[in-house]
């Protein structure tokens, strides 16, 4: 008889640095067999070729997943000049191969160029989907549909290196850009072309690679050991400001009713709520009237087992 395995109430987000070769997908099935989890997600893919920081979050903490979708990132992108591909990635086919006659003054203008408020354009080759169907799909059947250029903001770009024909970005970024895009349209500003060849994601909101676990380190943990490399889920919206409650304001929100909070802070921010033990009870609204609304509220009955969790 095979015995159906049994699942943890696993609460928590883990930090993983995600190989390359593996889909974003593959690597949270792979943490949630290990960890024998009930619920878990990931906050937003890294591609195939891609590696690094990748969070994964567990029970509770998955209410808050879509937050870190709106964070910052951080990466660490290596360009190949001259070349262009089907996909703007080593996954593609070759379109066009040029000669690379540009200086390191170019390369800065380039840079620069792209530095601060920009519009990209979705790749083709993207999860970013159309009428239930993700864009590659269409891709891969030769459809092109058409796509709206959206604003990105990219906080910086550093040149880190630059070796023959490759270039060696630091890019920070928000939520939301390409950076195959914008490894292509460097290229194309420098005349010569460009695509991405590597691509480490260094940071993500307030989370950085060096904090996260490879695949093989989990697997040779204890179930102790992997349960204490879970952080609080907090940590997904550190970026938000926080306010601390009363234990009768917190009861209230619990039981869906809107305290009138004292001092406010500005009306109806996005806040982080915790009560006077510092433990997080989740995100809050403060409308005008200084009457607070619950938005998203941790379950304290599930997370009790873990945790005595500080901020």
């Amino acid at each position: 008889m095979q015995h159906k395995r049994i699942k943890r109430p696993v609460n928590g987000v883990l930090l993983l640095n995600k190989p390359i070769g593996i889909t974003s997908n593959a690597a949270l099935q792979i943490a949630k067999r290990l960890y024998q989890a009930e619920k878990a997600g990931h906050t937003g893919t890294l591609d195939p070729f891609a590696s690094g920081l990748l969070p994964l979050c567990f029970g509770e903490a998955t209410k808050f997943s879509q937050y870190q979708l709106h964070a910052d990132k951080a990466y660490r992108a290596v360009l190949q000049l001259g070349v262009t591909t089907t996909t703007g990635d080593p996954e593609g086919t070759v379109l066009e191969t040029r000669p690379v006659e540009v200086n390191d003054t170019q390369i800065a203008a380039a840079i620069a160029q792209f530095t601060g408020a920009i519009e990209q354009t979705p790749p083709m080759y993207s999860a970013l989907k159309h009428q239930g169907k993700p864009l590659y799909e269409y891709a891969r059947a030769g459809i092109e549909i058409e796509r709206k250029a959206r604003p990105v903001h990219i906080r910086s770009i550093h040149l880190i290196a630059r070796q023959a024909h490759t270039l060696t970005l630091d890019v920070v970024c928000s939520a939301g850009t390409y950076i195959r895009t914008l490894a292509e349209s460097i290229g194309a500003v420098l005349g010569c072309g460009a695509h991405l060849i590597a691509l480490t994601r260094t940071a993500s909101g307030g989370f950085t690679l060096d904090q996260a676990v490879s695949l093989s380190a989990l697997e040779n943990d204890s179930e102790a050991a992997r349960d204490a490399r879970l952080m609080p889920a907090d940590g997904l919206v550190s970026y938000l400001p926080q306010i601390m409650v009363s234990v009768a304001d917190a009861a209230a929100l619990r039981k869906g009713q809107r305290p009138h909070l004292p001092n406010p802070p500005a009306a109806a921010e996005l806040l982080r709520a915790y009560d006077p033990a510092h433990h997080f009870l989740g995100l809050i609204e403060v409308q005008n009237d200084g009457l607070a609304l619950a938005r998203r509220l941790m379950n304290t009955a599930k997370t009790e087992p873990m945790a005595d969790t500080q901020i």
